[in-house]
């Protein structure tokens, strides 16, 4: 069979949930993007040519209809524009989907992945806003725009160095052979809902970049409340990074106990187990 050619087998939709969906996941995700991507990768799997780089582009140029209906400023541009970003998102999701199932996924796709999508959503603010500015010749829109970039260069910072720091810990810890984590139920209120949700595939950090990002692109738009929606989403933003740097600083605290005790040097029971570390993060 040649390079490209169809397949000709559709995988069934609980294979692809059992190979591609993430253990935890954003909330917006789970409810409102798997559903639709996973039964497009049914349809799309056996079409070997549909590489995880070549669905990364489809989810740009449909991300730059998205930016023209933004542009337009006007009720149905924001309705288009807002549908199309949806759409480029799940296509976008697709992509590392396909690289599971299909075993296709490479280095350079990664980081393809990345950048385009950092692109996508940096022209989806200045067309959002700047298309706003436009129409209502407003500053505050302008002001609005460099704030929105600005959170979202935040909290990919911030992300990416929680999580590097969280890494280095239980890569050490692991080394050890010392448990990273407690398997016990947790038996407060906060700690039964968080169980709650990670067993439904809902990580408790439940304002994300993904959340934001939708309801700053979406939400906002199809409302008509732009500006009122990208003020919460960045307030909802800051408070759950806040709440990760808080259980960061409890988790480095209590690591040099945790790695003494790891080396025999104390008891496992002279140290208070550190918070369990957030999930990676999009």
């Amino acid at each position: 069979m040649a390079d490209g050619a169809c397949t000709s087998r559709h995988p069934a939709l609980r294979e692809i949930r059992e190979r591609t969906y993430k253990p935890v996941d954003a909330w917006w995700t789970v409810l409102l993007v798997d559903p639709l991507a996973s039964r497009l990768v049914r349809l799309v799997a056996p079409y070997r040519w549909l590489t995880p780089n070549v669905l990364t582009l489809i989810a740009t140029v449909i991300g730059a209809g998205a930016m023209a209906g933004f542009a337009r400023g006007d009720q149905r541009g924001l309705i288009v524009g807002a549908v199309l970003f949806h759409l480029s998102f799940v296509v976008d999701c697709m992509d590392g989907k396909i690289a599971r199932l299909n075993g296709t996924g490479t280095v350079f796709g990664q980081w393809l992945d990345f950048v385009l999508d950092r692109v996508r959503v940096f022209f989806c603010a200045l067309t959002l806003f700047g298309g706003q500015y436009a129409r209502h010749h407003d500053v505050a829109y302008l002001w609005l725009m460099a704030v929105a970039i600005f959170l979202d260069l935040i909290r990919y910072l911030n992300g990416g160095q929680v999580d590097k720091v969280r890494r280095g810990m239980a890569e050490q810890l692991d080394a050890l052979g010392f448990p990273v984590e407690s398997g016990d139920e947790p038996r407060s209120l906060t700690g039964r809902a968080g169980a709650c949700l990670r067993r439904n595939r809902i990580r408790t950090h439940l304002f994300s970049g993904i959340e934001y990002e939708m309801f700053v692109y979406i939400i906002g738009p199809l409302t008509g409340l732009i500006f009122e929606v990208t003020i919460f989403s960045g307030a909802a933003l800051l408070l759950f990074e806040f709440v990760l740097i808080i259980r960061l600083h409890q988790a480095t605290k209590a690591f040099p106990a945790r790695l003494a005790a790891a080396r025999g040097s104390v008891s496992p029971a002279d140290f208070e187990p550190a918070p369990v570390a957030a999930p990676a993060r999009r």
